[in-house]
């Protein structure tokens, strides 16, 4: 059967790279909306209503316009603002949590798509929590750090535009000084921290690829654990995900090993003691890394993916996949 799919909002990025993905399917039809009626209330109410399956590509306030519109119960939405990831009767749309997670998504029709820091975060943090192994007021720190995609097309303009010494390309920027980032509440509400994270991303200049670092005191956490048993338990949770991939566990021995062979693992993940960002560009994976000092009681949690993948259209198409009863996996 064909499903009647619209994107509201197909011009921003993330809307352009979902009609790129959705063009890969041939049991689904998207609606379009003629250029000079895409403000015409009665004709988007028409075809959000019409619709089997609508993603919202929109700034927040757009995003709940466009929800207030939808009267058919039928009607399925995937909103990829940050308007509905904390919102009640919203389902968060990170299936790997956990097999409630999943099932949630596969009944829900209401989806929030979550945000590309979050979802790197999450999938860091959530196992440690659920497990009890870190505490849920645990001082946690993160850094993020971004290609200058994931500020939309005004920042892609800003860091492309033809300039000389233009100011936005010199060097890495870390933003939201004031540490109350957007995607903050949503970090902490899925990830089960009660208190909020120090978290200070930063943009530089590359087109994508994201990876959070955050760091962990071992002696902190309710069990003592030493490195390679933070991986082992970040491992088992994610065993049967097909989109999370734990990297083999990295301590001093396999830096100095990458240092000498140039390359390790074998996908290229860390050359010359440092590890590659982009590396899960263009897929919709995110790859987990658990690097330890257990003489020092130390680790770092680094989690990879592509802000404008797996961060972003990947997962909203992982998650209508879902939603429509197809493989999980059909195109990505």
């Amino acid at each position: 059967m064909i499903k009647k799919i619209f994107v509201d909002g197909s011009s921003g990025t993330t809307g352009l790279e979902i009609n790129e993905r959705l063009s890969r399917y041939d049991n689904i039809e998207v609606m379009k909306i003629d250029y000079d009626k895409r403000r015409d209330i009665g004709e988007r109410r028409k075809i959000l209503n019409e619709a089997d399956l609508v993603f919202l590509c929109l700034p927040d306030d757009a995003a709940k316009e466009s929800v207030a519109l939808v009267t058919n119960p039928d009607t399925k939405i995937i909103d990829a603002s940050t308007a509905h990831r904390t919102a009640s009767g919203w389902t968060y749309g990170l299936s790997e949590l956990s097999p409630a997670h999943k099932e949630a998504i596969i009944s829900s029709k209401r989806v929030s798509n979550p945000g590309c820091h979050a979802t790197a975060f999450a999938l860091s943090l959530y196992p440690l929590i659920h497990h009890k192994v870190m505490a849920a007021d645990y001082p946690v720190s993160c850094q993020s750090i971004t290609g200058y995609s994931g500020g939309g097309k005004s920042l892609i303009e800003k860091y492309e535009m033809s300039v000389e010494n233009n100011p936005y390309t010199k060097a890495p920027r870390p933003y939201s000084l004031g540490l109350n980032h957007k995607h903050l509440n949503e970090m902490m509400m899925h990830s089960g921290l009660s208190q909020a994270p120090v978290f200070l991303p930063i943009v530089a200049d590359y087109y994508k690829g994201l990876a959070t670092i955050i760091p962990i005191h071992t002696r902190l956490l309710n069990k003592k654990l030493e490195g390679r048993e933070l991986h082992g338990l970040l491992k088992e949770h994610y065993k049967n995900q097909h989109f999370v991939k734990l990297i083999p566990y990295i301590d001093e021995l396999a830096l100095k090993d990458s240092m000498v062979n140039s390359i390790i693992p074998s996908e290229g993940s860390i050359f010359d003691g440092g590890l590659d960002i982009t590396a899960c560009n263009n897929s919709n994976m995110a790859n987990i890394f658990v690097i330890g000092n257990d003489e020092k009681g130390i680790a770092t949690i680094i989690t990879r993916l592509d802000n404008l993948g797996k961060g972003a259209s990947g997962a909203a198409i992982q998650n209508m996949n879902l939603m429509l009863g197809y493989d999980e996996k059909l195109n990505l």
